[in-house]
């Protein structure tokens, strides 16, 4: 009875490739480098570490391209026993030169002139000074300013010299105290908290 055989060519074989990017110069991992399989549309990026994992078929291009790297190509090779490849990929570093790009903000010079002869030129900080310290600029600002700086200074003094009396005790109680009564009662007999008559 005959037996019918299949055997796989090495074309239709499968390869589980995977491996690390490097640089060739200091053998750093190059991370999201892109892996494309040059007979298909199918590839995939290396991670943050430059490692990376792809299903090829046995003599497939592969190629590696990175940001400022030369592109290099790996052919899986046909003589491999296993299903399975580990790969070291160097990848060396590549300068790009770019033509020189002269940017004019005007786009012809008479455009130019006339923008240079129309500029406004900024004051110096002496005219802002002048404008500042003007007579009637300081008396707006004072009007509108509650406390000055010796009201503040003496408000601050006050508070701390209050604090420091009271340390270690109550706060002073006026309802307490001899003397303002005295003063109250006297201002109250002196007639200070009768009402003004609507002539007046």
């Amino acid at each position: 009875m005959p037996v019918l055989a299949f055997a796989q060519s090495n074309q239709e074989r499968l390869v589980q490739l995977s491996g690390v990017i490097v640089t060739g110069d200091s053998l750093s991992p190059v991370p999201y480098t892109g892996i494309m399989i040059k007979s298909s549309s199918r590839g995939t990026v290396s991670d943050y570490y430059g490692f990376f994992s792809i299903v090829a078929h046995v003599g497939d291009e592969i190629e590696f391209s990175s940001v400022g790297f030369a592109k290099t190509n790996f052919k899986v090779p046909d003589t491999l026993t296993e299903n399975r490849y580990s790969l070291i990929q160097i990848l060396n570093r590549d300068t790009v030169l770019l033509n020189q790009a002269v940017i004019y903000p005007w786009p012809t010079r008479e455009q130019f002139k006339q923008a240079f002869l129309d500029l406004k030129v900024p004051d110096t900080d002496m005219d802002h000074a002048r404008r500042n310290l003007a007579l009637e600029t300081m008396r707006e600002e004072s009007i509108r300013i509650d406390m000055d700086g010796s009201m503040n200074s003496k408000f601050v003094y006050q508070k701390q010299q209050s604090r420091l009396y009271n340390t270690g005790q109550l706060p002073v109680n006026n309802l307490l105290n001899p003397i303002a009564w005295a003063k109250f009662i006297q201002a109250w007999k002196s007639g200070e908290f009768k009402s003004k008559s609507k002539d007046d």
